[in-house]
């Protein structure tokens, strides 16, 4: 039986060798517009890992479309570098688009040199908070000409594909939704009006580039926005596409502004498969599902159950440029996941840094670290298997040295088993085993549940050490913290504690959050309850809303600073904090605790002092590092890197990043 991922498709007159299709993500790696090598280098290796399709982008049709980082698309001199990375694609074995967009009112004026945004109607977004100027006639027929002119180049320039983006809330979504479009004209008011600017860009860009190129548009089926479009005139304008020309449809959901998750690690593999479904019962083009697709079971799930024709693996790609190879080859054992943290993707583009990854250290890093073995092979001790230490043994036996790694526990993965202890944070359990699997394929040798001392040192004789021995909790100089019903967060996200049914947390961290997280849990109907539950009619939807958020603790998180999940990346903790409010967690930020009494614990907050009551205190109060190996190293002369916790406390990524570093530069 054929494997339905690796089926050949055609879009329009494009043959396409298997389902798989890298959609179109800002990268923040071109400087003034400009296409780099970088950039190249990370979409060659794409191409080369097997992936049937590659999208870039976005890119801009005009001057307050995008910012520099943004891949250019609306000049002639941006031609020779789009030129060079369609090359760079279509040779290593992939087809190539270029996503053309208009960021719209989401554009940001200080990331344009000072040019004004703009916009259907002068309506300020959530996330700029900045009033866009409401464009004339006569600028919504420049912007549409600025759109065939940017098809043209791309078309020129030899991709084989254009694709343009009519959702997530820019420039063509706000023509669309009644949210963002108030005008009275001919482009506002009736659906046939908000259509008509999507409709005549995509009429426009058919005309320019002829009948036989492919013209593919990424949409909306649901915006996820209160009092936005509804999803059966986006399924109408889906249509409509089809009937001006578009070959293919690829399905997404929710605008930037939403508050429904649509890329952390609580949302399930493959959620969003039903957006496409709704379309794809509608037009008889080629219809393309997204979000957390990031395993080839789920990819072929979604096609085989007729959910979708094709795939988007954008993040599962950054990931493992070569998921496509592995999977069609039998070899699903040695793909390295996606785990949806969003630490080095969209955090990255938070700080005008170019996209990284967590679980891949080699993205966007392609140009300086392909694999150079190195000219003597040295015997490496790694000691400690969490994150970092797996990171650093890989990368050490990848340069061609002997490499061994000593691991105190039973199990490899380290504090990665506690960060998927909280409720949609599974993923990063996932992270663990597919390091665990790529040490399997290597020589390096394991010692498990083995503590490394100085006898053991001077057995090994390594000639390098990297240090990953981790972190501890801190226990904090607070007046009765020895009372046995207080516990460390880190024994209650790994079971080794209980808690009662009052639950004071002290420390609003990124620790503390997934610990209140994970406790508010508790008791909750889960999601099988309560799809049996409404499917049979038990219980009424608001009903079941509540019982799958309210938990059977009560839940006090205290915080001395002003805000909680400060060490939270911003992709997810505002996700983490709502979920917070539904769970009914009360936070006291601005909080001291003062002393642990029998039966609760005082607190300080401004002049006030008060009792809270808890059968259980839980401290999650930071970490610190564990490094016992330093002075004796250097006494021996034996050089050592340390990383990640025993560095100094950080993220997951940071570690990952550290690691690699470290075995790397061996």
């Amino acid at each position: 039986m054929k494997d339905p991922l690796f089926e050949s498709i055609r879009i329009n007159t494009l043959e396409l060798k298997n389902r798989i299709y890298l959609p179109a993500m800002h990268l923040g790696m071109c400087e003034d517009f400009m296409v780099n090598d970088r950039l190249v280098a990370f979409y060659a290796e794409r191409a080369r890992g097997g992936a049937g399709m590659i999208v870039v982008g976005n890119a801009t049709v005009d001057d307050v479309s995008g910012n520099s980082q943004y891949i250019g698309a609306h000049l002639d001199e941006h031609l020779p570098g789009l030129t060079k990375l369609a090359a760079a694609i279509n040779d290593n074995g992939a087809h190539s688009a270029v996503q053309l967009n208009h960021a719209g009112r989401y554009s940001h004026s200080f990331l344009m040199g000072g040019k004004e945004p703009v916009a259907p109607s002068a309506i300020a977004s959530n996330l700029t908070r900045e009033v866009p100027k409401a464009l004339d006639t006569k600028g919504i027929k420049s912007i549409i000409a600025s759109f065939s002119d940017a098809a043209f180049r791309v078309q020129k320039a030899g991709f084989s594909a254009v694709e343009v983006l009519s959702g997530t809330g820019y420039l063509i979504s706000e023509f669309l939704s009644p949210l963002t479009n108030k005008r009275d004209d001919e482009y506002g008011g009736s659906l046939e009006n908000r259509m008509r600017f999507g409709l005549e860009v995509m009429a426009a860009i058919r005309e320019r580039v002829g009948t036989d190129y492919p013209v593919i548009v990424r949409l909306d089926n649901n915006d996820f926005m209160k009092g936005g479009m509804p999803r059966e005139e986006l399924e109408v304008y889906a249509q409509r596409l089809v009937q001006v020309g578009v070959d293919a449809l690829c399905i997404k959901g929710s605008w930037h502004e939403a508050r429904v998750p649509q890329l952390t690690p609580n949302v399930p593999r493959g959620m969003y498969g039903y957006l496409a479904r709704n379309v794809k019962e509608k037009v008889d083009v080629p219809v393309i599902a997204s979000h957390r697709i990031n395993d080839p079971k789920t990819a072929r799930q979604l096609i085989g159950d007729g959910f979708c024709d094709m795939v988007a693996m954008g993040r599962g790609l950054i990931a493992d440029p070569f998921l496509p190879e592995k999977a069609q080859a039998g070899r699903e054992n040695e793909i390295v996941h996606c785990i949806a943290c969003a630490q080095g993707c969209f955090d990255n583009l938070f700080k005008l840094k170019h996209v990284e990854c967590l679980c891949n250290p080699r993205a966007g890093h392609e140009l300086e670290t392909r694999p150079v073995k190195s000219e003597y092979s040295q015997k490496v001790m790694v000691v400690g298997g969490g994150a970092a230490g797996m990171s650093a043994a890989l990368a050490a036996h990848e340069n061609g040295h002997d490499v061994i790694l000593y691991e105190k526990e039973v199990r490899l993965g380290g504090q990665l088993h506690l960060a998927s202890a909280p409720p949609g944070r599974e993923e990063f359990l996932q992270l663990a085993k597919d390091l665990e699997a790529q040490l399997s394929l290597t020589s390096v040798k394991l010692a498990m549940n083995t503590c490394v001392d100085e006898g053991v040192i001077a057995s090994e004789k390594p000639d390098h050490v990297i240090v990953a021995t981790g972190a501890e909790p801190v226990v904090p100089p607070i007046k009765g913290v020895d009372k046995p019903h207080v516990v460390q967060a880190w024994d209650v996200l790994s079971g080794k504690a209980h808690t009662g049914q009052k639950v004071v947390i002290v420390g609003g961290g990124a620790v503390g959050v997934e610990t209140a997280l994970f406790l508010a849990e508790k008791g909750t109907l889960s999601g099988e309850a309560v799809k049996f539950l409404l499917l049979n009619q038990g219980e009424t939807p608001d009903v079941l809303r509540e019982l799958a958020s309210k938990g059977s603790k009560e839940i006090v998180l205290i915080e001395m600073q002003e805000k909680v999940g400060k060490d939270i990346g911003k992709s997810t903790k505002w996700g983490m904090l709502q979920e917070m409010g539904r769970s009914r967690i009360t936070v006291q930020v601005g909080t001291r605790v003062l002393e642990v009494a029998d039966g609760g614990l005082f607190v300080a907050f401004g002049e006030s002092r008060e009792f809270v009551s808890a059968d259980t205190v839980v401290l999650a109060s930071g970490a610190v590092s564990v490094n016992p190996f330093g002075e004796m190293l250097e006494s021996r002369g034996i050089s050592f890197t340390k990383v990640g916790d025993a560095r100094e406390i950080a993220l997951a990524f940071d570690a990952v990043h550290q690691g690699f570093a470290a075995g790397w530069a061996i």
